[in-house]
């Protein structure tokens, strides 16, 4: 006798509650799942970005804003601030290294940002095809941005102005593209990176111009003034005074630093310091009350499914008491009529677990979609967790305590009883 193939068909006899319970299982444990899995990738991701930063320095505003905008390049920047104050930033000895950030003009809705080859040390990126760019107005792209764009080395396209593809097009200064960058997992893959003098070229600070005549400016000063080489670093210095950069990525030499140095800046300077660390472990408290609200209304669902089921093996057994009572006298054992039980509350919440875990990958699927669209970031992730295993767990704990009370009624069924009162 396969008891267990007989648990299969009595959870068919009773279609719309065995439905119901697996429905209202699935329900909360994709929840949960979602909720785990959202968790697991935003952190990932956030803290893979910040990576070798301790502390970002942009114009006056919102730290958080500042952060997002600089880190991971899904808000708008506060302002420019002054290259001359970043430079008296960087040569600061609490500073270990900086990295210096310009952003207004994209490429089909993908950022163009203008640095430097720290940048490329920060996010430790690669090339894959190419090589990095030696002169103005040629760019790495991400590898994500080659992908969806089909853009290739040697590809030329034009920016627009601002950070949404309706901007004016800039179409005097177009780029080449000269490398694009292996996967990294990082914020890195879907920008288009450039140097800082290609962006101030295409907003008409003339810095191409600047440098193609250097030379000979520095050769007029020298046939007219007989300057030395000293004297010539501080006129380049001086050319660059008027110019702005957007932020400026920084490491400290020593972690407590971070303490002093941000403080300072804020209190005596024009500028405004961010550390990324703390703005970002206060968004997540922000967002925390409305997640353990969800994650409790989700065991709540769980529970309720859980009574669910309870209801559905108590009224199957009352049902089938007489068929029971049969089986009985054909030779099942009273272990077996109880382990038919457990079967059928085992199968609902191993069956309710598997649909949750399909229906919360596809709910990441639809949420990974509409970040896609809205900041060209992806929530691509699909594995199994290990918290997801606790909720296999719960899930079949929670089947056991359903099944219990009729699993012991019928282990004690008066067979006699039974078959007379039928």
């Amino acid at each position: 006798m396969n008891i267990f193939k007989l648990s299969i068909k009595n959870l068919f006899y009773r279609p719309l509650s065995s439905l119901l319970s697996l429905l209202l299982l699935a329900l909360g444990v994709s929840m949960i799942s979602l909720l785990v899995l959202i968790n697991s990738v935003v952190q990932d991701q956030m803290n893979n970005n910040l990576k070798g930063i301790d502390m970002v320095v942009g114009a006056k505003g919102s730290p958080l804003q500042l952060i997002l905008s600089s880190v991971y390049h899904v808000d708008s920047p506060t302002g420019n601030i002054s290259l001359k104050e970043a430079r008296s930033i960087e040569k600061n000895p609490m500073v270990g290294n900086s990295v210096p950030l310009l952003y207004g003009d994209n490429y089909e809705g993908f950022r163009i940002v203008g640095t430097n080859e720290k940048f490329i040390e920060l996010y430790n990126l690669s090339i894959e095809n190419g090589s990095f760019w030696d002169n103005e107005f040629e760019v790495v792209v991400g590898k994500k941005i080659a992908t969806k764009l089909n853009l290739k080395v040697g590809d030329t396209f034009v920016t627009s102005h601002g950070l949404r593809e309706t901007g004016e097009a800039h179409t005097n200064t177009p780029f080449t593209v000269v490398g694009i960058t292996n996967f990294s997992n990082s914020v890195a893959d879907q920008l288009i990176l450039t140097s800082a003098e290609s962006v101030w070229g295409v907003h008409g600070d003339h810095t191409h111009d600047d440098k193609e005549h250097d030379h000979d400016e520095e050769h007029d000063h020298d046939e007219e003034h007989d300057h030395d080489e000293e004297h010539d670093h501080d006129e380049e210095h001086d050319h660059d005074d008027d110019k702005e950069i957007t932020a400026m990525l920084i490491k400290f030499n020593s972690p407590m630093n971070v303490i002093q140095f941000p403080r300072y800046i804020n209190e005596n300077t024009n500028l405004q310091s961010a550390v990324p660390s703390y703005e970002i472990s206060r968004l997540f408290k922000l967002f925390g009350f409305g997640i353990e609200t969800i994650n409790l209304l989700a065991y709540l669902i769980i529970i309720v499914s859980g009574i669910s089921i309870f209801i559905t093996l108590f009224n199957s057994m009352k049902e089938r008491k007489y068929d029971m009572a049969l089986i009985r006298t054909l030779g099942g054992s009273r272990l077996q009529l109880s382990s038919m039980l457990v079967y059928e509350a085992l199968v609902l919440t191993i069956s309710g677990f598997i649909l949750g875990i399909i229906l919360s990958r596809l709910g990441l699927a639809f949420i990974s979609s509409l970040m896609e669209s809205s900041f060209n970031y992806s929530l691509n992730s699909y594995g199994i967790l290990n918290d997801e295993f606790w909720l296999l767990a719960i899930s079949i704990f929670i089947g056991l305590i359903a099944c219990l009370i009729p699993s012991i009624q019928v282990y004690k069924m008066d067979i006699s009883k039974t078959l007379s009162n039928e």
